[in-house]
C-alpha cells in the first residue's frame, strides 16, 4: 500500500473530523474525510485506504458494518473510534479485526501518536511476513509476499489444517471432519473436488514448487514453500 494512500477520516462531526484531519496532515499523512456511513461504504467499494479513523455511530451505516466490510477485503489497520468506553470491550468481544481503539473526547496528538504506532507494528509484521506463506482467518486469504488470494470458507479450513502440521499426512475424511463441523455426508470425490479448486486459486501466488501433495491411496500434506 502507497504510503500516498489516505487515511480515511469516517467521522459525522465535521468539527471533530476537520481537528483528525488538520493534525494528520501536519503529520505527513494524506487524508479523506467522509461524514456519512453509507457514503463511506460506497467509497470503499472502489477505494483502499491507508488506515481507516472509524467512528462507531454514523448516519444510515454504523461503523461496526463497515468495519466488517473493509476487513472482508483488506487487511489495512482500523482505529475504531467511540464516545463511551464501555463501547470499547463490546467491539473487542465482536472480533471485529481492528488495530486499536480510542474513546472520546480524546487529544488529536494522542490520536496522530496511535496512528504512527498503528503503522510502526503493521509495517513489521509485513516486513516479517516477506517470502512467507501467511494466513488470514479473518478474511479467508492467504497471502504470499505482496499476492494474496481469496478462498471460500470450506477451501480455507480445509488449507489451513494442512498449513497448521507440515508435513503431515491428512487423509480426505481427518480433512473433511475439520472442513464441515455439521457432521455431513461427504464423499472423497468432494474431497478432491475441493483440493483441485484450491490448487488452481495457489497458482495466482506464483509459487515455484508444489506446496499441496497428493499421497497416494491416502490424502494430503502440505509442503511449506521454500
Amino acid at each position: 500500500m502507497s504510503e500516498k494512500a489516505p487515511i480515511l477520516i469516517v467521522e459525522d462531526e465535521v468539527k471533530i473530523a476537520e481537528l483528525l484531519r488538520d493534525y494528520c496532515t501536519e503529520a505527513g499523512f494524506e487524508t479523506k474525510m467522509i461524514h456519512n456511513g453509507r457514503e463511506a461504504q460506497e467509497w470503499l467499494e472502489n477505494n483502499e485506504p491507508r488506515m481507516i479513523l472509524l467512528d462507531l455511530m454514523l448516519p444510515e451505516v454504523d461503523g461496526i458494518s463497515i468495519c466488517r466490510d473493509f476487513r472482508r477485503q483488506s487487511n489495512n489497520p482500523i482505529i475504531m473510534i467511540t464516545a463511551k468506553v464501555e463501547e470499547i470491550d463490546r467491539l473487542i468481544g465482536l472480533e471485529l479485526g481492528a488495530d486499536d481503539y480510542i474513546c472520546k473526547p480524546f487529544s488529536p496528538r494522542e490520536v496522530v501518536a496511535r496512528i504512527k504506532s498503528v503503522f510502526r507494528r503493521t509495517d513489521t509484521m509485513e516486513h516479517n511476513s516477506k517470502g512467507k506463506l501467511t494466513l488470514n482467518e479473518k478474511s479467508y486469504q492467504i497471502l504470499y509476499e505482496d499476492q494474496k488470494v481469496d478462498l471460500t470458507a470450506v477451501e480455507f479450513k480445509l488449507f489451513q489444517v494442512m498449513y497448521q502440521h507440515p508435513g503431515q499426512i491428512f487423509s480426505r475424511d481427518q480433512l473433511m471432519s475439520k472442513a464441515y463441523s455439521d457432521d455431513r455426508i461427504v464423499t472423497d470425490r468432494t474431497v478432491d473436488s475441493h483440493i483441485k479448486k484450491l490448487r488452481k486459486k495457489l497458482t495466482a501466488l506464483s509459487i515455484d514448487e508444489e506446496i499441496i501433495h497428493s499421497v497416494y491411496g491416502v490424502g494430503y500434506r502440505f509442503q511449506k514453500p521454500h
